[in-house]
């Protein structure tokens, strides 16, 4: 079963300071028309030490975003550049939010508190620095459902609205606008690295670098690793391992992220930034998440080689630092560790253990083929066959051999999995409009915990953070 996150206390870190001359602008929070608590994430909260605040505090700090004691005076809102859908974009930065906090938790890690419709800032462009409700609510929604699916996730740690009124092209408007802060280990993205080429700031690259090792660590690269030594070829070889990762947790989930623009992708292998995300229906890999992608580039089933194509532009702005061949090599390693992590992680979510990477590359393809056959979607696949019950015909064949993990969560004895279909998301967010009732949101998230203590603990990927 799934353990807690580990509780801590408040211990204030603010190492961005030494970088915040020039990877980011202070900026000043909007002052909203009200502040009301809609949400606020206390199994988190307890993992930083900040569970204790009062609802007036927790408001006061993450609605009105006074400083947290010892922690950064002022947000700053972080530059970056970036490809979106691979055209550049120099005029890029955080828009609509920024990094509020820092501080350790219980296991000693680097966290940062970001927010998402803080108000506007130098890299606003037109827009006008909100978030409206129902987007808070879908970020809800997808990170609790992906943590529960064992995916390195940004955790939503707060939402409060705001009082506002806002208008938007894509969904009916006038509507509700709120404020969210999100918990993750960085905010640092390749987007953050590619600016820093484009201006030719070597020195801030070798700091940046830096930055992460120290704040991201992670294993060694392969022993017969060019270039092993070398800060940006060990930072190079750990993206990869965690954009592999990813990528592989992404498939197993079902999930389609829908925007995989560089600026969207974290060095920390954290998912994070959910707008128009979607979780398949059924086996589809040319199934996409975003009206706008016209062309389908991010594709559920063409998201590994999104993610390997930006690890290669993370390569080409390392390029200011070393030379290409011992990044070429780190590149090279992403087919073999997305497929190990693939197995592995089909594996865990089908319940059973891994017999290796070439015996769990025949089970996954016969699942694929199962799935692609059936017609079911992934979550009830995955519930109706947990520990191979079920498995008929080749599919059972593929089975032969592999051992059930033991599940005496009661989860498993139920009649359906969770899911996170675009009909329930919609009828969740219409109770909040239509009825102002929030019970839905409140009982979905309660059934997503239990679902994730169920499936356990995820296992280990390559390149985690230590």
């Amino acid at each position: 079963m799934r353990a807690e996150p580990q509780a801590a206390s408040y211990r204030p870190d603010t190492p961005i300071e030494s970088l915040a001359d020039w990877i980011g602008d202070p900026v000043d929070p909007a002052d909203f028309p009200k502040t009301e608590l809609r949400f606020r994430n206390d199994r988190h909260a307890a993992s930083v030490g900040l569970a204790e605040l009062s609802d007036a505090e927790w408001t006061r700090h993450f609605g009105r975003f006074e400083p947290l004691e010892g922690n950064l005076p002022r947000p700053l809102a972080l530059r970056y550049h970036g490809h979106q859908f691979r055209v550049y974009n120099p005029d890029l930065g955080d828009g609509r939010g920024y990094l509020f906090a820092q501080m350790r938790d219980a296991e000693g890690r680097l966290m940062d508190l970001g927010t998402k419709g803080s108000g506007q800032t130098p890299w606003s462009r037109e827009g006008d620095g909100r978030l409206t409700l129902k987007g808070a609510v879908r970020e809800i929604l997808a990170t609790e459902m992906l943590e529960a699916l064992g995916v390195n996730t940004s955790k939503t740690f707060s939402v409060v609205e705001t009082g506002e009124e806002l208008w938007r092209s894509d969904e009916p408007s006038p509507t509700r606008s709120a404020v969210m802060t999100r918990l993750s280990h960085g905010h640092i993205r390749i987007g953050t690295f590619q600016r820093l080429l484009a201006l030719e700031e070597k020195e801030h690259m070798v700091q940046l670098v830096d930055y992460c090792l120290a704040q991201f660590p992670g294993p060694p690269p392969p022993e017969d690793a060019p270039g092993r030594e070398e800060p940006a070829v060990r930072l190079m070889h750990l993206v990869v391992e965690r954009m592999a990762d990813l990528a592989a947790s992404w498939m197993v989930a079902g999930f389609v992220h829908g925007v995989l623009n560089t600026d969207n992708m974290n060095v920390s292998g954290e998912s994070f930034d959910y707008g128009p995300w979607r979780f398949l229906p059924k086996w589809d890999p040319g199934f996409t998440a975003a009206y706008f992608d016209h062309q389908g580039l991010y594709a559920f089933g063409r998201q590994p080689e999104a993610l390997h194509w930006n690890c290669g532009q993370f390569a080409i702005a390392l390029r200011l630092l070393v030379d290409a061949p011992p990044l070429i090599a780190a590149m090279e390693r992403f087919g073999p560790l997305y497929m190990e992590a693939i197995g592995r992680r089909w594996c865990w979510r089908l319940g059973v253990a891994s017999r290796g990477a070439e015996a769990d590359a025949a089970l996954v393809a016969a699942c694929e083929k199962a799935l692609t056959e059936s017609g079911a979607s992934p979550d009830a696949f995955f519930f109706t066959h947990r520990g191979g019950r079920g498995a008929q015909g080749p599919l059972a064949e593929a089975l032969d051999g592999y051992a059930a993990v033991e599940d005496s969560h009661e989860y498993w004895a139920g009649e359906a999995p969770q899911s996170m279909l675009i009909e329930e998301v919609e009828a969740i967010w219409s109770a909040i409009d239509e009825r102002d009732d929030w019970l839905p949101l409140t009982e979905k998230v309660a059934a997503l915990r239990r679902m994730g203590e169920a499936h356990g603990e995820p296992p280990s990927p390559a390149g985690h953070l230590q």
